[in-house]
């Protein structure tokens, strides 16, 4: 048996650096990709670590639409397709609040 998660809307509390505090709501892979960076903390994310079709579009998105502080840092690795990547990090303070009812 496979069982998958749903990535519904969910509210998140995003943590101002003067001290307010806003809410946004995330949904889809969006949702996803900044789940996996509250997980991650200060070491970030790559697609290699962790596979997603789009991550510099969920970047964008979290960004952009939501406007929180995301960092990218190209790193180099090697391998049969050696070349670069990216790392994510995220640097504003971000909760979980609700999933919130569909």
């Amino acid at each position: 048996m496979h069982i998958t998660r749903r990535w519904g809307k969910a509210r998140f509390a995003v943590h101002q650096s003067d001290g307010t505090v806003r809410t946004i709501i995330v949904q889809g892979r969006d949702r996803w990709a900044l789940e996996c960076l509250m997980v991650a903390g200060p070491k970030g994310c790559t697609p290699i670590d962790n596979p997603g079709p789009r991550w510099s579009a969920y970047i964008f998105d979290l960004r952009h639409e939501h406007g929180l502080d995301i960092e990218t840092k190209t790193e180099e690795h090697g391998g049969a397709f050696s070349g670069h990547h990216a790392r994510y990090v995220l640097h504003t303070r971000v909760t979980l609040s609700v999933e919130v009812a569909a």
